[in-house]
């Protein structure tokens, strides 16, 4: 896979820029009715998103010259870039954004070109939401833990039951990915795609305090048909339908977690050089401190996308190592900011709330920060990551 050129990201983020930007006084809005995003569907920034991931050998032709711009082929590089963009002006535009999002890249991973024909097809009909339900209320995001199941049903096809949380967008989804357990032990998990409206299931909105657009959702599945033809990975070995898929898939969507993290501490950052003239005087070096970490988990999240590119070994490693790093950024310098700012500072900046509140949110996107140093942890001892 070719490595995208510094002349075309560089362009890439300043498209991005320009869309995202447009969209940032509908950010009040969205907080306050995730819903508002249906009158904003029109914008370059969806419009753009969507496309991009859609395969190239998928896609429709360009329906504006927005969608032109839009990169022949995605790579996680791309996704880097346009997520730390957009997250800079407000990351819950990014998620709730219609498209093929997580759903999309698992798709890409383990289904035939059939599916692959069908899912795109239906993710082009515009606006159409996916949603990707892995996480479940007693073992989180844990595969292993997976208690949903596909079962049987007769004739060939199976029946879903089980209990999924923090689905983002799944109350306005059409279709969408669920993991499940078909048997006991590692092949026996399953994904399988899912149409919202077949009788059974239900996604219901959870209140948050974090990127309120996404409309993050508890789902209930009572016996929902899933034709044969919809389980993902007829074609693999039982080996690589599972959790080997489910792992490569996060590996490349964790880069763009962590781009979402920096885009957030960057918009921290930036707002506190916006607003100089509010900081304590002995504070300069501790602005310019950020900055330069901004920029260093900046280059682990790029870096980390590139090796996901170049499918290499040690790419999970650098990822979880990019979204533990960045993650503790966010977090740090939202927080840092507001002390800078002052008592009062939540009430009297109400921008800095909120990415204060967004940076918790990411934290728990594919994987807790526990997770990533226990996978950074392996591969420094099997010898794929440097201790330094």
């Amino acid at each position: 896979m070719s490595e995208p050129s510094p002349d075309n990201l560089a362009g890439l983020r300043e498209h991005v820029r320009a869309w995202s930007e447009e969209l940032g006084p509908i950010t009040p809005r969205l907080e306050r009715d995730p819903s508002s995003v249906a009158d904003y569907l029109g914008s370059a920034a969806f419009r753009a998103q969507a496309r991009m991931a859609v395969p190239p050998e998928y896609r429709l032709p360009p329906q504006g010259p927005d969608e032109d711009l839009v990169p022949g082929h995605t790579t996680a590089v791309h996704r880097v870039v346009m997520a730390e963009e957009m997250a800079a002006v407000d990351p819950a535009i990014l998620l709730a954004a219609p498209g093929a999002s997580m759903a999309g890249g698992i798709v890409e991973v383990m289904a035939d070109d059939e599916q692959r024909q069908r899912f795109f097809r239906r993710v082009q009909e515009y606006p159409t939401w996916t949603f990707f339900a892995l996480t479940e209320p007693a073992h989180g995001s844990d595969a292993m833990g997976v208690e949903s199941t596909l079962a049987p049903a007769g004739g060939g096809d199976f029946e879903l039951s089980g209990a999924k949380r923090y689905v983002g967008n799944a109350a306005r989804a059409r279709l969408g990915v669920v993991i499940a357990r078909t048997r006991p032990g590692p092949l026996g998990i399953a994904a399988a795609l899912v149409d919202t409206g077949d009788p059974g299931f239900t996604a219901t909105p959870l209140p948050t305090l974090g990127m309120r657009g996404n409309q993050v959702c508890a789902v209930e599945m009572d016996r929902v048909r899933v034709r044969a033809e919809d389980v993902l990975g007829r074609h693999l070995p039982a080996s690589r339908r599972g959790i080997w898929s489910a792992l490569r898939f996060l590996d490349g969507f964790r880069p763009g977690v962590a781009a979402m993290a920096v885009g957030i501490a960057r918009a921290a950052h930036t707002y506190l050089t916006q607003h100089r003239e509010e900081l304590p005087v002995d504070s300069t070096e501790r602005v310019r401190a950020m900055g330069r970490r901004v920029d260093a988990a900046r280059l682990m999240a790029l870096d980390a996308a590139r090796a996901y590119d170049a499918d290499r070994e040690d790419a999970g490693h650098r990822a979880s190592a990019a979204k533990y790093r960045a993650c503790r950024l966010a977090e740090e310098a939202t927080a840092e900011a507001l002390v800078l700012l002052g008592p009062g500072a939540r009430i009297d900046h109400p921008a800095l709330d909120r990415y204060a509140r967004d940076a918790r949110a990411v934290e728990f996107m594919e994987g807790t920060r526990n997770v990533h140093r226990l996978n950074v942890f392996q591969g420094v001892v099997r010898g794929r990551l440097s201790a330094a």
